[in-house]
């Protein structure tokens, strides 16, 4: 099959729809994922009422963090990506948010341990159903040459999610109590769903285009097979998945650690990171994308080098926002891993969209948030919760410190390695990608 083309990373055709169309569209998607990850990292400013509510350990903390969320969240994503790959993506985008916003909400009511971890496990199935579809509704709307910015501004999510969740649950918590903050995060998402369902365009897809184009997509052991044939996609992928090892590890435990370490209580402290995130959070990302676009044009291992020297630089800093003596200082010292830390997103969904043809991409994200989240998301924050419990017995309430800054530092620099070895094959891969669209 042919497409037109017209550089090196394979640029498709320009989306049917109006600019003011895809603008709406890509602002809708955002405000979803941002919701997205209100749901999702609350938690982490709640976890230590919660660990008093409940009597547990951090190791137990690590687990509704990370598997509890991650197991079904991972598990599902390829599955609701191939019903993407063939159906409305549109449809499935609204469900999904109506889901996990009516398991946000139950959070609150839950009376044990088991039962908050099984509302969890149910914001971690609706939530699969976001960004796959969402992915490859966003690479049909813009070309390649401005890919990694649009998806670069859809994960602007992350950090303004993130930022909302720690400010909205830091106060709620202060004022009323955790459950209340669960189910005031929860309910509006219903209305959402509503709103994406009525309004978000699902355009033609870019295969759909071409005659004799196979609307079915592509069979899943096709798309795995083409991707695991990417040596430049194996690394990428496993780069990534060890920056979310210690991005969602130490997101997870962040607040914990300052209210044990420097006693700052929990709305200061969800103001503070919540403006951390929207700083420094949002700056980085969006920067992410834009400088893999620009520098691109010049060499196509951009794409690659920008995680790779983001992380790089972020490593010293890591020490001094776990090692300082002051809790304020130490805020502003986790800024550069704010703005750092986000980079890597924009650049690496891109090029996963990229490499492969339209008709494989929602798939294709899955298959890369499947190994990012089950490595990261799901082991990250258990990871940490087991080794704090271990070092305890040596460092008391200061073991958060130590395991928080020990996997930082090891993982962050595994995931600069792989990033590396990335680039050294992405131009052979996007040729490969580019005669087998032929």
């Amino acid at each position: 099959m042919s497409r037109p083309q017209t550089g090196e990373l394979g640029q498709d055709a320009p989306a049917p729809l109006s600019a003011g169309a895809r603008r709406y569209a890509l602002g809708l998607l955002v405000v979803v994922y941002v919701l997205n990850f209100v749901d999702r990292s609350i938690l982490s400013i709640l976890l230590e009422d919660i660990k008093l509510a409940f009597d547990v350990s951090d190791t137990y903390l690590g687990f509704l963090s990370g598997i509890a969320f991650a197991l079904l969240y991972t598990v599902m994503g390829i599955p609701i990506a191939r019903w993407a790959d063939r159906g409305s993506r549109t449809t499935i985008i609204a469900l999904a948010v109506f889901v996990w916003s009516a398991m946000t909400a139950a959070t609150g009511l839950a009376r044990s341990f088991a039962q908050l971890a099984v509302a969890r496990v149910g914001v971690g199935i609706g939530e699969a159903g976001c960004s796959p579809p969402a992915h490859s509704l966003i690479s049909d709307y813009f070309p390649a040459e401005r890919r990694a910015t649009a998806l670069a501004i859809y994960s602007l999510g992350i950090p303004i999610g993130g930022a909302v969740g720690f400010w909205a649950g830091g106060w709620l918590n202060e004022f009323f109590d955790w459950r209340v903050a669960f189910m005031v995060v929860g309910l509006p998402g219903c209305l959402l769903a509503v709103v994406v369902k009525l309004t978000l365009p699902e355009p033609p897809r870019a295969e759909r285009e071409v005659p004799g184009a196979d609307e079915k997509g592509e069979d899943l052991w096709a798309v795995l097979r083409f991707m695991r044939s990417l040596a430049s996609f194996r690394h990428m992928a496993f780069g990534a998945a060890l920056h979310a090892f210690y991005g969602y590890g130490a997101s997870a435990f962040i607040a914990a650690f300052f209210m044990r370490s420097h006693g700052i209580p929990s709305g200061e402290l969800g103001t503070w990171l919540a403006l951390l995130g929207l700083t420094g959070g949002v700056a980085g990302t969006y920067l992410g994308g834009f400088l893999s676009d620009r520098l691109s044009v010049r060499d196509s291992r951009w794409p690659m080098w920008v995680p790779a020297l983001a992380t790089l630089l972020y490593i010293p800093f890591a020490f001094l926002l776990y090692l300082w003596p002051d809790g304020r200082t130490a805020l502003m010292l986790s800024f550069p891993g704010s703005f750092l830390g986000g980079m890597y997103l924009g650049p690496t969904f891109a090029m996963t969209q990229t490499l492969v043809p339209p008709r494989m991409r929602a798939t294709a994200s899955a298959i890369l948030l499947f190994v990012i989240n089950l490595i990261g998301l799901g082991l990250g924050p258990q990871a940490v919760g087991i080794l704090s419990d271990l070092l305890r017995g040596e460092f008391g309430v200061e073991s958060l410190r130590y395991a928080m800054l020990s996997v930082v530092v090891v993982f962050a620099a595994w995931s600069v390695i792989h990033y590396l070895l990335a680039a050294r094959t992405l131009p052979a891969d996007l040729k490969a990608k580019s005669l087998f669209d032929e």
